[in-house]
């Protein structure tokens, strides 16, 4: 997942960042010299100085950082001269600097590295920096200025960055609501500023329930199925909480969790499920009434925008730019995904009743937390293929420097240089430098790849630091993990869906690093959620590439390559459950767009937050009693927080279906390879948002999108048609 921090989303769609400039350029307020984050950092690409950085800095900083952007607007928008692409756009896209500086920080790690006291001044700071927001989007001077700059836009020159960004400029502050009548803009601002605190607020009580949820095990004799890292890993995560001699399951984000795969104890994989389901849904952490306000708010601020619901504001600026579209698409999967997954359910009932006969027991029916271990059986079954015999040839070191970074360098020319001289925020990180093919310095890099409790869970990636040409910066990107860190001296052995979420968020990063925009507000973190995806899901591909693979795919005692028919399973293995995959992911984007395709007055009291979610699902026919949403409505944070992905769920399939076709070019076009990378890079990952997403992908593509490759993938066309080709 790309997360967008708070302050970036500024129009609470857009996710452009207008804060980025140089300190001198216009008056502000002079923050404290001994505060680390008053001033550019000193280390390389502006890296933050980590070992100097406290909590107790972070206030002062939002407050100069505030009080500076407050002068530097008032000075452009009362500039007696008449506006000029230069001294309106340009002059925003220089503001900020502190603000940025400190925000980019701040809610990076309160993302993977919080404590109590960045959880208070995040609660204390949001529904402010909406307020701050408002001040900019909603002041009138400067509104005028900005459109009399793209009144005039035919005098830019056609097609450039200037034209693109006075269009976005326009666009944004018209959606943040500048053409509103004064009363319309004050209940604006108070709608912003409770939705900062609710989103918040949700975000922490996910959090807190997350880890109040772990399950613990007292008897190591449960654990059977899993292997003795993740035994050790469970030890020590109780061990953490002062539990010697017990064993903690902690909870990932999703609903299924990936050890249901392996235990064999069903009690267990049944106490985790519901552990997992109950997240949020009552108790001090509980979001039931927390989704009722938020969903209420959004859609009266749709209604106050003029849009029908919050679903179709939001999809206004993106790729599918209408509900109905989303729909569409959605409906047109659904049926081949759940006919897949209802045939999927028959075969594991099939082997659950004809394991129970040969045992002689009764059998039972399919729950949900019995798919992933049946479904486990049923590929070890057809293919000979133990967890256990694959998870040595993916040690995570070696995963990451010799298949994620490998396949960049075959891709595209980049190399890759460890920087331990470097701080860093938790000892766990790993910082490299990027050197571009010619050798010259792109980017640093940060892999935080360990789960903590500090540390939200899933994964994603953003930025410390946003390339841009006019401010003169090069990008400092992160990627996140939440792999469970195993005991002192055992190596990290990873599942290959973890290998493959490693791909996918450096495709994330290389978004970031390849970024080559002049102006913030067009780079890459200004592409729209159905369009941010798209790389990241495209770079999927290479970990399942056997190029890149037999690079990667080595014994971390022996060093020996993975045997070739051991690969060959490995393969095989990623076409079992699709159906379940696309299922679940169905039913959470059918959730998020039922959410927000509602009016105010429909939107449900606390008590009916399970009904309305139930109802939505059953009426997209994806209520599948074996198969529940990828994230159920209490813990979904993609869509009830500041990611900027409500209304936009649906965006992880819009971008597969691009990811697809364009694996589809690179094989047509000879594969992995340095002239394929290089066009690529070119016409989409360097791009950012200089034109909009769907001219950028027809320019390389040679034309629009394509479903059938996305089909073929997953191996939702009928059996007449084929199976996956990749």
């Amino acid at each position: 997942m790309h997360k967008l921090i708070a302050l970036i989303m500024l129009w609470g769609v857009s996710t452009a960042t207008l804060w980025a400039a140089e300190p001198d350029l216009l008056p502000g307020a002079a923050p404290s010299a001994a505060n680390p984050l008053s001033e550019p950092s000193g280390l390389p690409y502006q890296l933050p100085p980590f070992d100097k950085i406290k909590d107790s800095d972070f206030k002062p900083e939002f407050e100069a950082g505030m009080q500076e952007q407050r002068s530097q607007v008032a000075a452009i928008a009362r500039n007696p001269d008449p506006p000029t692409f230069e001294n309106t756009l340009v002059a925003l896209e220089r503001s900020g600097v502190l603000l940025d500086r400190v925000s980019k920080v701040f809610f990076n790690l309160e993302a993977s590295n919080t404590d109590p006291e960045i959880e208070k001044i995040r609660s204390e700071m949001t529904p402010r920096l909406a307020a701050h927001r408002d001040e900019i989007t909603l002041n009138h001077d400067l509104f005028t200025r900005v459109e009399a700059v793209w009144r005039g836009r035919a005098q830019l020159d056609q097609g450039s960055e200037a034209m693109q960004l006075a269009e976005r400029y326009y666009t944004l502050f018209v959606r943040a609501g500048a053409r509103l009548g004064a009363a319309e803009q004050l209940r604006l601002r108070q709608m912003n500023q409770r939705i900062a605190e609710l989103e918040t607020h949700f975000d922490q009580n996910v959090r807190q329930a997350s880890n109040e949820a772990a399950v613990l095990v007292d008897d190591r004799a449960l654990l059977d199925g899993l292997s003795a890292e993740q035994i050790g890993a469970a030890e020590q995560a109780a061990r953490g909480r002062g539990l010697e001699g017990k064993w903690l399951i902690e909870l990932e984000n999703t609903t299924i969790q990936p050890v249901l795969a392996q235990l064999t104890d069903r009690a267990l994989r049944e106490r985790i499920l519901r552990a997992s389901v109950g997240r949020d849904e009552g108790g001090d952490a509980d979001n039931t009434g927390l989704i009722a306000e938020l969903v209420k708010l959004r859609a009266e601020r749709a209604t106050l925008l003029g849009y029908p619901n919050h679903a179709a504001y939001a999809l206004a600026d993106e790729g599918a730019r209408t509900p109905e579209a989303v729909n569409k698409m959605l409906a047109g999967l659904a049926q081949a995904a759940t006919r897949k997954a209802r045939a999927e359910a028959a075969e594991l009932q099939a082997l659950i009743d004809s394991q129970a006969r040969e045992a002689h027991r009764a059998t039972f029916k399919l729950q949900p937390w019995d798919w992933a271990y049946y479904e486990d059986s049923e590929r070890k079954a057809r293919l000979q293929l133990q967890e256990a015999d694959v998870k040595p040839y993916f040690e995570m070191g070696r995963v990451l420097r010799d298949g994620v970074f490998y396949a960049a360098h075959e891709l595209y020319g980049v190399t890759f240089k460890e920087r331990p001289d470097l701080p860093r925020y938790q000892p766990d990180v790993e910082v490299f430098e990027v050197f571009d093919a010619d050798g010259s310095p792109l980017a640093l890099f940060l892999a935080d790849l360990y789960a903590r409790e500090s540390k939200r869970g899933g994964a994603w990636m953003d930025l410390f630091v946003d390339q841009s040409k006019l401010l003169g910066a090069r990008p400092v990107v992160v990627i996140n993990l939440n792999v469970a860190k195993p005991a002192e001296g055992q190596p990290t052995l990873l599942t290959f869906t973890e290998v493959t979420a490693m791909f996918h968020e450096f495709g994330h990063a290389l978004h970031g690093m390849f970024s080559n925009v002049t102006y913030p507000m067009l780079s890459m973190l200004s592409t729209p959620p159905d369009f941010a995806e798209y790389p990241s899901q495209f770079n999927e591909m290479w970990a399942r590439e056997p190029a890149v693979l037999r690079h990667y795919a080595r014994h971390y005692q022996t060093d020996a390559a993975m045997p070739p028919a051991l690969l060959d399973k490995v393969l095989a293995a990623q076409e079992f459950g699709q159906g379940y995959v696309a299922t679940e992911y169905l039913a959470a984007a059918v959730l998020d767009q039922s959410w927000y395709q509602i009016t105010g007055n429909q939107a449900p009291p606390p008590s009916g937050v399970m009904r309305f979610e139930k109802a939505a699902l059953q009426r997209a026919g994806v209520d599948l009693p074996d198969v529940p949403p990828r994230y159920h409505s209490p813990y979904f944070l993609h869509i009830f927080t500041d990611g900027g992905y409500d209304a936009g769920y649906y965006g992880y399939i819009w971008s597969e279906v691009l990811a697809r076709d364009t694996g589809q070019w690179f094989h047509r076009h000879g594969g992995l390879g340095r002239a394929n990378g290089d066009f690529y890079r070119a016409k989409v990952l360097s791009r950012g948002r200089t034109s909009e997403p769907n001219e950028l992908f027809e320019r390389f593509y040679g034309g629009p999108a394509e479903i059938g490759p996305l089909l073929e993938y997953r191996g939702l066309l009928p059996a007449s048609r084929g199976a996956a080709s990749h």
